[in-house]
C-alpha cells in the first residue's frame, strides 16, 4: 500500500514537471533576455544563464539620454497610460456593474434572468466586429487618439463581464440578511452600501483584479484608437519593437518584464481576496 502511495506519487511529479516547465521556462527566458546584451541573445546555443548580466535595457527605458532606441523611451509613459486607463475602467466596472449585477438579481422585474444572459451575449461578440462603428461614433466625437476613448471601448467588453461575475456573488448573499435590514428601515442602497458589499468584498476585489487584467493586456483596440505617446499603452509600445528591418529584442523583453510587474503584484497583494471570493461566487447561499 505505501509502495502503491509512493508510485502515485511520483507519477503526480511526473506528469506536473511538464506543466510547470511549459509555464514559467518562458517567464524565465524573458528575465534571462531581459538582462543579456543582443550580441548574448544571438548566440547559438542560447545561454540560459546570462554570462555578461546587464541592467542597460533597464536605464534606456527610465533614463531617456542613455538610450539609443526612440520606441524604449516610450515604455514608462506607455505604462503610465495603461494604468491609468485600467483604473479607470475597473472604477467605472465596480460601481456601474455593482448597481446593475445587483439590480438584475435582487429587484424583481420582468425579464430580469433574459437581460442577465443577453448581457453575458454580448461579452461573447467577437471584438473585431465592433471596431468599425465603434471608430465611427469615436470619429465623431473626435475621441481618436485619446485615453478617454479606450475607456469607453475596454468598457464594451469588460462591463458585461463584471456584472455576469458580480450577479453570481450577490447571488450566494442570503436574502435573509437584506430582509432584516429593509425591516429596520434601510432602502435599497444602504442595503447594497452597508450589507451587500462589506460581505462581497472578496468578490469585488476579484472582479475588480480581472478586469483590470482584461483592460492591462488588451491590445487590439489600443492600436486601432491610438497613434501617439499621449494615448499609447504599453502592449502597443512594446509591439514596436518589431521594426521593419531590425527587431530591438532586449528592449522587448525589458518592457515584457515591466509591464508584467503590476498585475503579478496585485495578484500577490489580493491573493487571499481573489481565493475567497472564487470560492464564495461557486456557492449559492
Amino acid at each position: 500500500m505505501r509502495r502503491r502511495k509512493i508510485l502515485s506519487k511520483i507519477g503526480m511529479f511526473a506528469l506536473t514537471l511538464p506543466v510547470l516547465a511549459f509555464i514559467y521556462l518562458p517567464v524565465l527566458w524573458l528575465l534571462t533576455a531581459s538582462i543579456s546584451t543582443r550580441a548574448e541573445l544571438l548566440t547559438v546555443p542560447p545561454h540560459w544563464i546570462p554570462q555578461n548580466p546587464t541592467l542597460v535595457n533597464y536605464l534606456n527605458i527610465f533614463l531617456p539620454g542613455s538610450s539609443t532606441s526612440e520606441v524604449s523611451r516610450t515604455i514608462a509613459i506607455t505604462l503610465l497610460n495603461s494604468f491609468k486607463v485600467a483604473s479607470a475602467v475597473t472604477v467605472i466596472c465596480l460601481v456601474v456593474g455593482g448597481l446593475a449585477a445587483y439590480a438584475l438579481v435582487r429587484v424583481p422585474f420582468r425579464y430580469s434572468r433574459g437581460i442577465l444572459v443577453g448581457v453575458l451575449g454580448t461579452r461573447m461578440i467577437p471584438e473585431i466586429s465592433l471596431v468599425i462603428p465603434l471608430f465611427i461614433v469615436a470619429s465623431h466625437l473626435s475621441l481618436i487618439d485619446k485615453p478617454s476613448v479606450l475607456v469607453i471601448t475596454y468598457l464594451t467588453f469588460s462591463l458585461p463581464f463584471a456584472i455576469w461575475l458580480m450577479a453570481s456573488f450577490f447571488q450566494s448573499i442570503p436574502v435573509e440578511l437584506e430582509d432584516a435590514a429593509r425591516i429596520d428601515g434601510c432602502s435599497r442602497l444602504e442595503i447594497l452600501w452597508r450589507i451587500v458589499m462589506p460581505i462581497s468584498a472578496p468578490g469585488l476585489v476579484s472582479t475588480g483584479l480581472f478586469v483590470f487584467l482584461l483592460s492591462w493586456d488588451e491590445f487590439f483596440y489600443a492600436l486601432i484608437f491610438t497613434s501617439t505617446l499621449a494615448s499609447k499603452t504599453a502592449p502597443v509600445a512594446i509591439s514596436e519593437f518589431v521594426g521593419r528591418y531590425v527587431t530591438d529584442i532586449t528592449a522587448m523583453m525589458a518592457g515584457g518584464v515591466l509591464a508584467a510587474i503590476p498585475p503579478v503584484l496585485l495578484a500577490l497583494i489580493f491573493q487571499r481576496y481573489i481565493v475567497s471570493g472564487i470560492t464564495a461566487g461557486a456557492v449559492k447561499g
